[in-house]
């Protein structure tokens, strides 16, 4: 059962025999399906159905020659309508299932990002066109959540966040100097994050964490796709899964200057969602990647 089901509103499904209901709703009733030639006797599908407005459930599997379908693998997915970023990404096939994952480094975060890939038949058909290699093209990331809970928003002035800007700029050009080998901006970063970590740890005694750091992006557990975040909430919407009626938060984040989109289920989250405070929790990220650009 995948424990990121109730994150798009399947909160009461506990059994094998609920889950296959819902298989079979997606096989009967697609909003969506992809195939591509795997072989001369399979065709690898990809079939969606939304239960909400981008929200559902991909089956992705194997049409013999009899015109059988063999389900590999399922998903929830949620997609997001943001552009996140635009950087040289690898795609790698997971060990474990009939997966992918996409990693790129975006220099905002300051760790490789590696995001559960949506669109796999996509990247198979380049792949047959063009080989196996790294691509250059606009990430869309979204992220499900089953836990989280709301912070108020820490309060700035316009010069406040001018500085925040400037020194972000500033930071994140170190960055591309010290990877192309500047031993200059290596050094510098080295004395900024030394300074940093001073700053932190004398504040924290007299003030709360959170009052601090504005947000973060931490890698979480042993899944190289989970994410511990805290981002600043930007908009707000409270859509419906149209099967079960659960309602779930959509909630577009700005997180280390990356934006996405997170969805979670209204009783998964502690505290009111509002434009400007700021959410807490784990993730599963997931991307769907633009191979046409």
């Amino acid at each position: 059962m995948h424990s990121y089901l109730r994150a798009i509103g399947f909160s009461k499904v506990n059994t094998r025999a609920d889950l296959d209901k819902i298989i079979g709703m997606v096989m009967d009733q697609p909003t969506v399906s992809y195939v591509t030639s795997k072989s001369e006797k399979t065709v690898l599908t990809e079939i969606s159905r939304d239960f909400s407005e981008r929200m559902g459930i991909t089956l992705r599997g194997e049409y013999d020659e009899k015109g059988f379908f063999h389900l590999e693998h399922y998903f929830p997915h949620f997609r997001g309508q943001v552009i996140s970023t635009k950087e040289e990404v690898a795609i790698n096939k997971r060990v474990d299932t009939d997966a992918y994952t996409g990693m790129c480094d975006d220099i905002r975060l300051g760790v490789s990002l590696i995001f559960y890939l949506q669109n796999v038949i996509d990247y198979i058909d380049l792949k047959k066109e063009k080989g196996d290699h790294s691509i250059m093209a606009p990430i869309t990331l979204s992220g499900l959540s089953t836990s989280g809970k709301i912070l108020f928003g820490i309060n700035k002035d316009e010069k406040e966040k001018e500085n925040k800007t400037l020194e972000t700029k500033k930071r994140n050009k170190l960055i591309a100097d010290a990877r192309n080998g500047d031993q200059e901006a290596i050094d510098s970063l080295t004395i900024d994050d030394i300074d940093l970590l001073a700053t932190v740890s004398r504040r924290a005694k007299q003030e709360d964490i959170y009052s601090i750091v504005d947000t973060s992006f931490i890698p979480y557990g042993s899944e190289s796709d989970n994410y511990s975040i805290v981002g600043t909430i930007m908009d707000v919407k409270l859509i419906q899964n149209e099967l079960t009626k659960e309602s779930i938060y959509d909630l577009i984040i700005e997180c280390n200057d990356l934006i996405y989109e997170i969805c979670i289920n209204k009783i998964d989250i502690l505290g009111e969602p509002e434009v400007g405070r700021r959410f807490k929790g784990n993730i599963w990220m997931q991307g769907f990647i633009n191979f046409s650009e």
